[in-house]
């Protein structure tokens, strides 16, 4: 419930900031705008209210055709729908899904969309997309300046790396430091992950003891990334169908190697029942050796509601337990992971707007890059609709993650309709473009056909990722 409330929230805000882009620029060049409403209405609103003859009207749960209202076309109707997928800004004299070509008066007015210039139709259409890209940027800085930022420096990571298989088949080993992807040294674990899955680069140099090794990845690295990661999430879900309280577990690719160091027990449960403490060293779980804390999860997670062995050391004397694991796959133990300097940067509100600025930039072009995966068999598998948006929220309240998430959510949506299709801004923004190129407008009633074939191909992709969410429920 916690995460649809942010989903909801949280586009619901970049709807409204998108609209009030398109809305600004109208009313700057003189365009009427004749409805601004946040979610659909169709036929009825939950709240309707417009002024005219010098004082503001409203109207709840009520129809939306009227008569007195619609005798003062120059001023703007605001409200709320009852469908709460969106919003939209009617514009008037502007073939979109609001209006068709039958909608449009014989002659074009002055205050209609359709008689200004292609330069300031161009400004716009771009306002939507420019509201949210400029909006991202904006809460990437305040929070930044807020809270700060918190980094894990790879060169701080001096026990290595933990690796999947599919890391292991590509010739790294446990424990590999990374220390150049193309000749360039990652910052950071994230770093590491884009540069070698986004965007494909091959050649990775570790330090592996006290050699450089030198591997070069496989070209169909990502696209098999994928196709495991999409494998474990099937058998996630069906692990978490056949046991309701079974809690899911994400795929991990890489991730820093964290000895099994008990930081605290927990009263009552199975570490504690047999006797372990704060500072013993957990080295295998039923007979299987756990040197990460990665390893130890992954293992636990194999022996629900069994015993199992745990072989430990404590002061230098090696101890077995035996314990009886629960339906979560857990032993009550809180594994000591702040073992590295985790670096912390303080921002002025001066610096945190260059600082906001870059990281809103970098999150783009991370997004573009990876976008070339989903023209990929594994990557249209892993497309999800509003489902797979809201788990990306936290399942608790955090200030934090719901803006941070929202900024995120807002670039992508900016990128989005930038895209050259037809009913989104980006398909007028190529007609508009092409019209200033070749001095010739293309008809209303091409736009309107145009925008028909746009529709129908958004609703064909919404079906589509909305019903990999429903599949991934069943299947």
């Amino acid at each position: 419930m916690i995460q649809a409330i942010q989903l909801i929230l949280a586009l619901s805000f970049l709807v409204l900031i998108h609209e009030l882009g398109h809305f600004t620029f109208a009313r700057i060049f003189g365009v009427r705008v004749e409805k601004f409403y946040m979610f659909f209405n169709p036929k009825f609103s939950l709240v309707r209210f417009k002024k005219f003859d010098g004082k503001w009207h409203f109207k709840f749960f009520a129809k939306n055709e009227d008569a007195e209202w619609n005798t003062h076309p120059e001023t703007t109707e605001w409200g709320i729908g009852w469908l709460p997928f969106g919003g939209y800004c009617a514009i008037a004299g502007m073939v979109d899904e609001t209006h068709s070509t039958e909608d449009l008066a014989a002659e074009p007015q002055e205050w209609e969309f359709r008689s200004k210039p292609a330069w300031q139709r161009l400004l716009i259409i771009l306002g939507g997309i420019l509201v949210n890209f400029i909006g991202a940027l904006v809460i990437f800085t305040m929070l930044l300046w807020h809270w700060g930022e918190d980094t894990l420096p790879l060169r701080n990571v001096t026990t290595g790396l933990y690796y999947s298989q599919i890391m292991l088949d590509e010739g790294f080993e446990q424990q590999d430091r990374i220390i150049a992807i193309n000749g360039e040294e990652p910052q950071t674990l994230s770093d590491v992950v884009q540069a070698i899955i986004i965007e494909g680069k091959r050649e990775v140099k570790v330090l592996r003891g006290s050699d450089t090794i030198t591997l070069m990845m496989s070209e169909d690295l990502g696209t098999r990334y994928l196709a495991q990661q999409n494998a474990f999430d099937k058998a996630e879900r069906e692990k978490r169908r056949a046991d309701s309280n079974y809690e899911k577990r994400r795929f991990v690719l890489m991730a820093e190697w964290i000895p099994c160091v008990i930081d605290s027990v927990l009263p009552d449960n199975a570490a504690a029942l047999a006797g372990m403490q704060k500072g013993d060293s957990i080295v295998a779980v039923a007979g299987v050796p756990t040197l990460c804390n990665v390893q130890m999860t992954e293992e636990l997670q194999r022996h629900p509601c069994d015993s199992v062995q745990v072989d430990y050391y404590r002061a230098g004397e090696k101890r077995t337990a035996h314990l009886f694991i629960g339906d979560q796959g857990r032993m009550g133990v809180a594994i000591k992971w702040n073992i590295f300097e985790i670096e912390h940067t303080e921002y002025t509100f001066l610096q945190s707007i260059p600082a906001g600025i870059r990281y809103g930039w970098d999150i783009l072009a991370m997004y573009v890059k990876q976008f070339r995966l989903v023209f990929t068999k594994e990557g249209a598998q892993s497309l999800g609709g509003f489902g797979a948006i809201g788990s990306m929220f936290p399942s608790y309240w955090s200030w934090y993650a719901f803006w941070h998430m929202t900024a995120f959510l807002s670039i992508i949506l900016a990128f989005m309709n930038f895209l050259p299709i037809p009913a989104l801004d980006g398909g007028y923004i190529l007609f508009l473009l092409v019209e200033m190129i070749t001095r010739r407008k293309p008809s209303d009633k091409f736009l309107e056909k145009a925008n028909e074939i746009g529709f129908w191909l958004l609703l064909a992709l919404l079906i589509f990722a909305n019903g990999n969410d429903i599949l991934k429920l069943f299947f």
